[in-house]
């Protein structure tokens, strides 16, 4: 028996949890490894591949719901897809990137938990200097997705709730993308020195699959924006406490 088949019924609740709120999985995945003894090194390009399955499946419900705002995605990930590439080619240490998760993501988890949501038919906030700051957004948290081997969604997600810029399920929608190409560009830089375990991936690849059109269908069509906005804050807190585990 493959060792990774037990944690097949986590790996489906994680994916669809996080497809719900637009996100690929990859830190709930660290995290069921972590926490079940998995070492979890040689297993980074695959998690980034599954998170590039999720993460997909979530964009295009979401896309198709009509969530999509192109002109907010494009200036992130001009920056975030090279500095994702450059992230993985020098990833951080073990320590370094525990607290850099654990800083951001509890930040992330506050500011979603506690406050209180913007409704769907609230007004975004627009502005002029959107741009060079979507850029710099876009390289930081692009090199954070790749030293961390994540595709940083779940940075970005309270990011742009933070600046104001998009309603729940559009930050869900850029995020979805955001995740797929800053998780290829981490994946491309680290399979040279460690390959896909296409064993692993192919174990698990079909109950993520499931758990990303069922998570993204309600996140897309049935969930209001609290409870979107309620489970983005619980995923963050859950990240954070495994980021410091």
């Amino acid at each position: 028996m493959h060792p990774l088949l037990p944690l097949v019924p986590f790996l489906f609740l994680g994916a669809t949890l996080y497809a719900s709120v637009g996100h690929g999985g990859a830190t709930i995945y660290l995290a069921i490894f972590t926490i079940a003894g998995v070492p979890t090194a040689p297993l980074v390009p695959t998690i980034l591949l599954w998170n590039i399955l999720v993460a997909g499946v979530a964009f295009v419900a979401f896309h198709r719901a009509g969530h999509l705002r192109a002109e907010l995605l494009f200036p992130l990930i001009v920056t975030s897809v090279p500095m994702a590439y450059v992230g993985g080619l020098v990833p951080l240490s073990g320590p370094a990137q525990a607290w850099v998760l654990a800083v951001a993501l509890l930040a992330g988890a506050a500011r979603l938990i506690l406050v209180r949501p913007t409704t769907e038919s609230a007004t975004v906030q627009a502005a002029s200097w959107r741009w060079p700051l979507s850029l710099a957004v876009g390289a930081v948290l692009g090199f954070l997705a790749g030293t961390t081997g994540i595709g940083g969604g779940i940075f970005l997600s309270p990011a742009l709730f933070f600046l104001g810029w998009a309603k729940i399920r559009e930050a869900g929608t850029v995020a979805s993308a955001f995740i797929v190409l800053n998780s290829a560009a981490g994946l491309a830089a680290k399979w040279p020195r460690t390959p896909v375990d296409w064993s692993a991936f192919g174990v698990v690849a079909g109950a993520v699959l499931v758990g990303a059109i069922v998570g993204s269908h309600l996140g897309a069509h049935r969930l209001s924006p609290r409870i979107l906005q309620t489970l983005l804050g619980v995923v963050l807190l859950a990240a954070s406490i495994r980021a410091v585990l």
